[in-house]
């Protein structure tokens, strides 16, 4: 089963990127109901692994994290592939960070070393983008560089995610409250 492990966002933060969206006339928007800021991409995994990892999660104790939004970036260099909303490296949110990955490598599951760069993603380019299009994106990164957000992250989640050809599906395995 293909599956990650992220934070959900409030109804508030969701509305507020949902109206950053409006303003970009490219590329596929992420539904506000798929919109987290991923902690860990299981990528394919047995059940058995899942269910381990599961059980490692209820036991991660974490108070809610302040989430702070700093503006908009991209992934994939001179022709993007992703628009996101970029967050700030809190210490909070790398230890919450740190313990998740942990609770990884305990069920058995091996997480690849990669740079944690905190975001949400908001919307997806196709690879084939013309000269005309990146200047699009980036005018629409400049017109929306004074993108700000706080907002507190009071759970986090496993994750299922099922591919299709009109974009991913992510459906809840369990919930994990931050509150202690």
């Amino acid at each position: 089963m293909r599956a990650f492990v992220g934070l959900q966002l409030p109804d508030a933060a969701l509305d507020a990127l949902e109206r950053v969206q409006e303003g970009l006339t490219l590329g596929r928007h992420i539904p506000a109901e798929n919109m987290h800021l991923t902690l860990a991409f299981l990528d394919d995994q047995p059940e058995a692994a899942l269910q381990a990892l599961h059980q490692i999660l209820t036991d991660i104790s974490a108070p809610p994290l302040m989430l702070t939004f700093s503006g908009l970036g991209t992934f994939g260099g001179k022709r993007p592939r992703v628009l996101a909303a970029e967050v700030r490296k809190s210490p909070e949110l790398v230890h919450l960070l740190g313990r998740v990955r942990s609770a990884c490598r305990s069920a058995g599951i091996d997480l690849p070393r990669e740079r944690f760069r905190p975001h949400v993603t908001l919307a997806r380019f196709p690879r084939n983008l013309e000269a005309g299009q990146v200047e699009k994106i980036a005018r629409f990164l400049s017109a929306a560089a004074d993108f700000k957000l706080e907002c507190e992250a009071d759970s986090y989640a496993l994750f299922q995610s099922t591919l299709a050809p009109e974009g991913a599906r992510y459906d809840v395995l369990a919930e994990y409250p931050l509150q202690g």
